[in-house]
């Protein structure tokens, strides 16, 4: 809550300090366009061409950024790692490979934790692409490849708080990431695959049989079955409908809580009236090697809450309903 005793003056003050950050950092990420030249093309084709991991590496605010881009790169079909580089010199430098790509990031070019490993990850003859915020640094001259991430200022009015220039690295990283994911074709299942605890992975990976109802959990009665009975199966069931099926369980129909509600509107006798008229015929049905989100699909389109799975012989193997979609966060 917003002290009582600030005034009006200090609040826009504070506002005008935001806008200044966000200026300042949105330049320094327009200056970024003119970077992207035959440099940032050789940077790709060097990872593109990896065999190995995309090794990332950077100290302090730029490890922070790194770790973003490692985390990117291997999301979007790059396989990549973050290697700190002061643990590098005491064991993890050998985590590098003979088929890895160095992405080294220093905002000064001049971090003496990557400098001392510098030696061993030439020796390996391996390409090193640096990003660095200053064009003639010992690191950017070293590098197989340097891209340009300098900055004109920080948005820190002390110009010590790395701000816009690791705003500027981050995008650039991005921008890396971005056109190796477009050339290598990565899709969204391709994504989906390297996500799959997320709502992405769920929607384009589950399928249908991955979440059913199968064996004594399906609610099914035959067609010599009364209204009567049909309700004792749902009521043991509790998913709100019953399938209606021959003796090889060849699906004939579908008996819903909204099937009831008719029959009863109807003053129909319960107890003594065949299942299959007043059952809904033909139903939907859905295969289990179909997305559950096609279930879901066809759930909304159809404005029903249950489908029944089928074989390719139209035997009913399972049901699938709504909750069984939420709770799978599907939906």
């Amino acid at each position: 809550m917003i002290k009582s005793n600030m005034v009006e003056s200090e609040i826009s003050k504070l506002q005008a300090l935001g806008l200044a950050v966000i200026h300042t950092e949105a330049e320094a990420i327009a200056t970024l366009a003119e970077r992207i030249d035959i440099t940032f093309e050789k940077a790709c084709q060097y990872m593109l061409q990896c065999d190995g991991r995309i090794v990332v590496m950077g100290m302090g605010k730029s490890g922070h950024i790194g770790n973003k881009i490692a985390a990117t790169l291997a999301s979007t079909g790059s396989p990549a790692f973050f290697v700190h580089p002061g643990e590098a010199s005491h064991g993890d430098l050998g985590m590098i490979t003979h088929k890895d790509v160095v992405l080294a990031l220093s905002n000064s070019g001049e971090t003496e934790e990557i400098l001392t490993i510098l030696p061993l990850i030439k020796r390996l003859g391996i390409p090193l692409i640096s990003l660095t915020g200053n064009r003639t640094s010992t690191l950017a001259n070293l590098a197989t490849v340097n891209i340009d991430v300098s900055v004109v200022k920080e948005a820190c009015p002390l110009g010590l708080v790395p701000t816009a220039s690791t705003t500027a690295t981050l995008v650039m990283g991005d921008a890396l990431a971005i056109a190796l994911l477009q050339v290598r074709g990565f899709n969204a299942n391709d994504f989906a695959r390297s996500h799959p605890s997320g709502r992405l992975g769920r929607r384009l990976l589950l399928l249908t049989r991955d979440i059913m109802h199968t064996e004594t959990a399906i609610p099914a009665v035959f067609q010599n079955a009364t209204i009567r009975e049909a309700l004792m199966e749902m009521t043991s069931k509790r998913l709100g409908m019953t399938a209606i099926v021959d003796e090889a369980y060849h699906v004939h129909g579908i008996f819903t809580d909204g099937d009831l509600r008719r029959a009863l509107d109807k003053q129909i006798d319960i107890h003594h009236t065949n299942i299959t008229e007043v059952m809904t015929n033909p139903c939907k049905t859905i295969s289990p090697d179909c997305l559950a989100v096609e279930a879901l699909s066809i759930m909304q389109s159809f404005k029903i809450t249950a489908l029944l799975v089928t074989d390719s012989q139209h035997i009913l193997i399972g049901v699938t309903h709504l909750h069984d979609l939420l709770r799978a966060g599907v939906v």
